[in-house]
């Protein structure tokens, strides 16, 4: 008999499912509408089914435990706690209505970038790391920090908010209602800026001002840097500038072995990883200076949200086995 676990990714458009075993083979994977639904009891209802549906597929398994990545995902309430890109407001105690319907002997709930973070120590290119940062570039920035071999989650499970420390003073206006954070840089919302900027403040020729502002995509701008376009080429070497620092920054906090990218802006691969490790590396303090690896994470795309939600479980029962 198999042991697995379904891997849950709640996304503010889609929500992924996937049942993985311990080593990342993901045995069936299928998904419902976030958006669709602005009630939760009827968003679980099709959730359930849709997990119910893709167990069904699978002979001989057992079921260890669920492993959920959300926005705003709280690990120690197991709630859902305001997340500002999801239809269902407030606290949503999302731990508890699946502990009702499933009685698995390990449900845990967490945030996407700390469930990257996770799924990237079980199945991807941190196993066997004690100490690293997981940074994800999509539509925002998030951090996953793992000391010690244990992620951090601070006093109120909401500690590793990179995203949100101020990069430009008085800069960029963020979702969070501050200004100047990291991710309305670096993140490809921050990317698409930097681009919008340079279009109206420099005569740099590009093939981007042809499109317009609101269609224009991080990997769009990847595309036209691969070919020397000049406006594209200097939105990465911005972006990479601020990012570097803001690593060497952390890195003052918590020495990690090495920083992990993951998401869209990460696929740039060396086209963003290179200018970042030179600007890190120009601004790091002396001591840590050539220690930290700058690594794409080597999560596979089509299912690394859903291994990262999986691999919770796995970490859960670790636990539990350790306290036994």
């Amino acid at each position: 008999m198999k042991e697995v676990a379904i891997g849950i990714d709640i996304g503010g458009t889609n929500t992924v499912v996937g049942i993985v075993d311990q080593k990342g083979h993901v045995f069936a994977s299928g998904g419902i509408s976030t958006a669709a639904y602005d009630d939760i009891d009827d968003y679980s209802e099709a959730l359930f089914a849709e997990i119910d549906r893709l167990v069904d597929t699978i002979s001989d398994i057992k079921v260890l435990g669920i492993g959920i990545g959300a926005p705003n995902g709280n690990y120690y309430s197991g709630a859902i706690e305001f997340a500002p890109n999801l239809k269902f407001k407030g606290v949503v105690p999302l731990v508890e209505i699946f502990k009702r319907r499933y009685d698995y002997p390990a449900i845990a709930l967490t945030n996407d970038a700390n469930a990257a973070a996770i799924g990237e120590m079980i199945y991807g290119g941190a196993k066997g790391m004690k100490n690293f940062i997981m940074i994800t570039l999509g539509t925002g920035l998030g951090s996953g920090i793992v000391i010690n071999g244990e992620l951090v989650y601070g006093h109120d499970g909401f500690a590793g908010e990179l995203g949100h420390v101020i990069a430009v003073p008085n800069g960029r206006q963020c979702g969070c209602g501050r200004k100047g954070c990291l991710e309305t840089y670096c993140s490809a919302t921050g990317l698409t800026r930097t681009v919008s900027a340079l279009i109206g403040s420099t005569q740099l020729p590009s093939s981007l001002r042809d499109v317009k502002a609101s269609e224009i995509t991080s990997k769009m701008i990847y595309e036209a840097a691969m070919e020397g376009d000049e406006l594209a080429k200097e939105a990465f070497r911005m972006t990479a500038e601020i990012l570097g620092k803001a690593l060497a920054d952390a890195t003052a906090f918590s020495s990690p072995e090495a920083f992990f990218l993951f998401g869209g802006v990460a696929n740039a691969g060396d086209t963003i990883i290179k200018p970042t490790k030179k600007y890190m590396e120009e601004h790091m303090l002396s001591i840590y200076r050539n220690k930290v690896q700058i690594i794409k994470s080597e999560l596979p795309g089509a299912h690394a949200a859903v291994l990262g939600a999986s691999s919770l479980v796995w970490k859960e029962l670790e636990a539990a086995a350790q306290h036994a």
